[in-house]
């Protein structure tokens, strides 16, 4: 079955400094008897995570030796730190160094797919105002094609998750990739979550979808096998990532959420 775990599901574990990257390979490959994983670049320290560094590529060559001999692949590199847009033009340069850095760290550890968001908070409304000026549009598409090209030079698809801003709008996130037009531009789909068009959101963007997260609440939901078969008909054969980060307890309920899903897949 083509199943993941999303690394944000041990944050907690790895708050308390009892799981480090290197565990959390160890608990992927030989805990729940997967080949692949799901890094996000939280990851890369233990307790609170530091987003305005990238790893160096010496550390990240540890990282890929690791997995190397496991037999693990990073179906996905889930990255904070370097959505595209800010108001700031400063921080917005930062932001833009911070991608290319965490797109050469995708590279040196073999990724098949980076999420890479479209920015924060839009406007002055504190619920999210996820609609975007022209400039923010044409500066997300831009950089999404630039990605995108780096993407296709070196095996791996880029596109944001509907996260925050505008990406939790699937009429913004059909927008902005219809606009991108490229290959190599995908989602990753947290399903189920979104802030306006709740009922076709998943639907509305499954054309894109190359990487999904189920959580607690969408593994066990009445309509997850549709969900599932929903995707699969708009041509989606990628993995099935679970984000679930317990408050307590986390290798148990890991246990629990990876049964859930791979009786969702079984019984499909």
């Amino acid at each position: 079955m083509k199943i993941s775990i999303g690394g944000y599901s041990f944050f907690n574990t790895f708050l308390e400094g009892k799981m480090d990257i290197f565990g959390y390979l160890e608990s992927v490959k030989y805990r729940y008897g997967l080949d692949t994983v799901d890094i996000w670049n939280g990851q890369f320290t233990i307790g609170e995570p530091d987003f305005s560094r990238v790893p160096d590529e010496e550390f990240l060559k540890k990282v890929r030796e690791a997995m190397d001999e496991k037999g693990l692949t990073l179906i996905n590199y889930a990255v904070d730190g370097a959505h595209i847009w800010d108001a700031d033009p400063d921080k917005r340069e930062q932001l833009y160094q911070n991608a290319l850095g965490h797109l050469n760290a995708a590279e040196i550890l073999g990724a098949k797919t980076v999420r890479i968001d479209t920015g924060g908070v839009f406007g002055n409304d504190p619920a999210f105002d996820m609609n975007m000026t022209d400039e923010q549009f044409e500066y997300i598409v831009k950089h999404y094609r630039e990605y995108c090209e780096r993407g296709a030079q070196n095996g791996y698809m880029v596109g944001p998750e509907n996260h925050i801003g505008p990406s939790l709008s699937p009429v913004q996130m059909k927008k902005i990739a219809e606009a991108v037009d490229h290959p190599n531009f995908g989602i990753l789909l947290h399903i189920g979550r979104w802030r306006e068009e709740a009922e076709k959101g998943d639907e509305m963007v499954a054309p894109w979808v190359c990487h999904t997260h189920f959580d607690a609440r969408t593994a066990v939901a009445e309509d997850a096998q549709d969900k599932i078969r929903m995707l699969q008909e708009n041509g989606f054969d990628g993995y099935w990532g679970i984000e679930y980060n317990a408050d307590k307890n986390q290798y148990v309920e890991m246990e629990w959420i990876l049964g859930t899903v791979k009786r969702l897949l079984a019984t499909l």
